[in-house]
């Protein structure tokens, strides 16, 4: 990172550099206040953080509750993975969440703090949820709840309750199934087929 900002200045190219990094950097995510790195991931992480900082650039995380509630589904509830909870779920402090992405993107800023670097903003680069593939909870039903809740949420600047106001810069994956992935539910994270038909209507505003 601190490579390529160089030869980027060098070209007098103003261009941002960050990473996106998956949430298994996390050693604790809950509740969302305790979020920490990992013990493996801590030096790394407070190194990037620390780099984004004086750079004043996003952190991108890719957060996914449909893989948080796949994994323990049988104490997970559906609704608030897919941000269909009617009221608050986990009460965390004075904190309280109606929905897993939420606390997912709080237990990093949480996560931020204790390595030094409040200041960091995290930008979502990735989210999504499959619609096939035979795994718990890979439906079409369910992938079409949770992107029309997700984009609906973060485009609501209601942002979440640890940095509330803001709307939170959010990119659902994917555009297309990827036919060539094997099989299961990584081919089934796009709103579109292959042949450019759609899987399901996603109402972007």
């Amino acid at each position: 990172m601190q490579n390529l900002d160089t030869a980027l200045a060098a070209a007098k190219l103003n261009i941002p550099v960050s990473t996106a990094i998956a949430t298994s950097v996390l050693g604790v995510s809950f509740p969302p206040s305790q979020g920490a790195f990992s013990e493996a991931s801590s030096a790394d992480m407070t190194g990037i953080a620390g780099f984004l900082a004086s750079k004043k650039t996003p952190l991108l995380v890719n957060v996914y509750p449909y893989f948080a509630y796949a994994s323990q589904s049988e104490d997970a509830r559906l609704d608030y993975a897919l941000f269909a909870a009617n009221g608050t779920v986990v009460v965390d402090g004075a904190l309280n969440y109606a929905n897993l992405f939420d606390a997912i993107v709080d237990a990093i800023y949480s996560a931020l703090e204790k390595a030094g670097h409040p200041d960091v903003s995290v930008v979502v680069s990735e989210t999504g949820w499959p619609s096939a593939g035979g795994a718990v909870g890979a439906t079409l039903e369910n992938a079409m709840t949770y992107n029309n809740n997700a984009v609906a949420h973060v485009t609501s600047s209601t942002g979440t309750p640890k940095r509330p106001g803001n709307a939170i810069e959010t990119y659902i994956f994917a555009t297309f199934n990827e036919d060539l992935k094997p099989v299961g539910v990584e081919r089934n994270f796009g709103l579109y087929y292959p042949n450019m038909t759609e899987v399901y209507h996603v109402n972007f505003p």
